[in-house]
């Protein structure tokens, strides 16, 4: 099943995605009005039964993908987080003993088929493929040894990047990442019932046919069970939130010269049993 939050003329729903179309389901479930109150009252469940032998309500062409869950109260993101990412910086280091980590901001998002905003104030908009998670149980100080019961979904991101504004500051890099619109997350959500779901998956990112980014979760430096387990020790999470678990090697700043995106390019984000999240580029009207 995948589940999506998407609009349809004025109004918006939530429902599953079949080859055929999208099947509203938020008319029937108000007491769950977005997918983050079904997450939270475990009812991915009773959706996928709801929808069983449904007729699509609205065609592939009729709908407009929002970020699948609305208004997360936490988005959490891991960098550089597989090994030739960390030698991507040419300092000399090995990979460290603590991941480093950055918030986003709900609004640095939009959803599948639309296109990533480059600002007027930098060209050097640039593309980062991962996977995503969304937790369903919350908690603090989980164990990794119990993380993956904290999953509800899996989704894709393309973590979209202002790659000078990220250099702005000495220690953080806030700013290069939450431009209105800059990067993607979705096109829906997959539920995670087992860890081959995630423990050696394929995350490529293509941009116009052209392969970028080529790895498996399997080489992360930091597995999602640990990233759950770590950042749970200092925040409590709470189901809807999102980890964005880290992207591979091979963003547009690291070619030489860099291969930053522009208006017209087709960003194509793939993670293996989860789908492709597909973006265009449009400079800020």
């Amino acid at each position: 099943m995948r589940f999506a939050t998407y609009t349809a003329a004025t109004e918006t729903f939530y429902g599953v995605i079949a080859d055929a179309g999208a099947i509203a389901l938020s008319p029937e479930f108000p007491e769950w009005p977005t997918l983050r109150e079904v997450i939270e009252n475990k009812g991915l469940h009773t959706l996928a039964q709801a929808a069983q032998g449904r007729d699509v309500t609205h065609t592939l062409e009729q709908i407009t993908y929002q970020i699948p869950v609305p208004r997360p109260e936490k988005i959490i993101c891991v960098g550089v987080n597989f090994p030739n990412r960390n030698e991507e910086y040419k300092d000399g280091q090995d990979a460290p003993p603590n991941m480093s980590l950055f918030p986003r901001f709900t609004r640095s998002f939009t959803g599948a088929d639309r296109p990533l905003i480059r600002p007027p104030e930098s060209p050097q908009l640039d593309y980062e493929g991962e996977i995503a998670i969304v937790i369903g149980k919350g908690g603090r100080r989980i164990t990794e040894a119990d993380a993956y019961n904290h999953i509800a979904a899996i989704t894709l991101c393309n973590e979209g990047t202002i790659r000078d504004w990220v250099r702005h500051a000495k220690f953080n890099v806030t700013q290069g990442k939450n431009w209105d619109s800059s990067g993607a997350i979705g096109p829906w959500l997959v539920p995670f019932t087992a860890p081959a779901q995630l423990d050696d998956v394929r995350i490529t990112t293509k941009v116009n046919g052209e392969l970028r980014q080529d790895d498996r979760t399997s080489r992360m430096l930091f597995p999602i069970r640990r990233q759950i387990a770590y950042i749970s020790t200092f925040t409590t999470l709470v189901p809807g939130d999102i980890i964005v678990t880290g992207t591979p090697t091979g963003a547009g700043a690291r070619f030489d010269p860099p291969k930053f995106l522009k208006p017209g390019d087709v960003i194509e984000v793939e993670g293996e049993g989860i789908g492709i999240l597909r973006n265009t580029v449009e400079d800020e009207a």
